[in-house]
């Protein structure tokens, strides 16, 4: 496998640290969903401000067919913008490995009916803050995980060249030979942390891990980890990381300027935004696998219907009431 040539898909705040990053050590080109994301991109490069500072050409398009072949696709959506990206790179980028990089469970069979590539499935828990189409702020520099998606044909060894040139751009990649532990246990991270910041408006913050009194709101973050470190033990997941140190490591981190640490989740901006969340392929999955495995999970059952309810609560509102 080699790697000269990579495209990322999708340039929201994960892809565009990917972007800037990668555009300084490899040929970097992005497939865009607007004209004029792609415009600015190719006229001004990509600005990474924070934890690195960064300015990086890359070649931009709508289009597929105006970037030419390349060796590795890295589809950094939403889940929710998976099927759509997919689509738009079906019968292009034969020869590609694809990395896949979204929150939650089910990604890759979606891609899978788009094409025959080698997919490596990855997970991230590093973040940033999108100022513009031009500009990132890189606030996290946590790793990225990654392994061979089991249902498809990538190599281990493929995984940990992807890794390598990941690591040389500066930023943090990790590779397993299995990689399900450590995305139970960013999902059990991100249900938690994600679904109650949408429901409380209230970014991920140093509150998230307090437990000193009845009130505190580490006590529910806690109580619901627990209930899906249940889960995975029912489902015969082993996880690779405890999800609440995960939890208490990232709020105690800091900002770039030295202020706490206080990041807006994803869900958390769908939902001020008013926007569709990836709520069903976060919490939604943990509640799918309790089934599967007949256990109760009352936490992850009401925050999941209240995210829902939330996204209800829009169309209802359109409705002039």
């Amino acid at each position: 496998m080699r790697l000269e040539r990579v495209c990322v898909v999708g340039a929201g705040a994960i892809g565009s640290l990917l972007i800037g990053h990668l555009g300084t050590v490899v040929k970097t080109t992005v497939l865009t969903r607007r004209d004029e994301h792609a415009k600015s991109l190719n006229e001004q490069g990509l600005k990474v401000s924070g934890k690195s500072q960064l300015q990086t050409s890359v070649i931009a398009s709508t289009n597929p067919a105006d970037l030419g072949d390349v060796d590795l696709v890295i589809i950094a959506t939403k889940a929710l913008a998976v099927e759509a990206s997919a689509k738009m790179i079906s019968g292009h980028f034969p020869n590609a490995h694809v990395l896949m990089i979204q929150n939650g469970l089910g990604c890759e069979e979606i891609l899978s009916k788009y094409g025959d590539w080698p997919v490596i499935s990855g997970v991230t828990f590093m973040s940033g803050t999108r100022h513009s189409d031009i500009h990132v702020e890189y606030e996290l520099d946590t790793a990225t995980w990654m392994g061979p998606w089991a249902e498809s044909h990538a190599k281990f060894e493929d995984v940990q060249q992807v890794e390598s040139l990941i690591n040389k751009s500066g930023l943090i990649a990790e590779a397993y030979e299995d990689l399900l532990p450590h995305q139970w246990s960013k999902l059990i991270f991100n249900s938690a942390v994600n679904s109650i910041s949408a429901v409380t408006d209230l970014p991920h913050m140093k509150a998230f891990a307090e437990q000193d009194e009845i009130q505190d709101l580490g006590n529910l973050v806690f109580d619901m980890m627990n209930e899906a470190k249940q889960i995975a033990e029912a489902r015969g997941v082993t996880l690779a990381d405890d999800p609440w140190k995960m939890n208490v490591n990232a709020v105690s981190k800091g900002s770039t300027s030295g202020e706490d640490y206080a990041h807006v989740p994803s869900m958390l901006d769908d939902v001020r935004s008013k926007r569709l969340t990836e709520v069903d392929w976060i919490t939604g999955s943990i509640v799918r696998e309790a089934k599967k495995a007949g256990v109760p999970a009352p936490y992850h059952e009401t925050m999941y219907r209240l995210v829902k309810a939330f996204e209800f609560s829009w169309t209802f509102e359109n409705k002039g009431h």
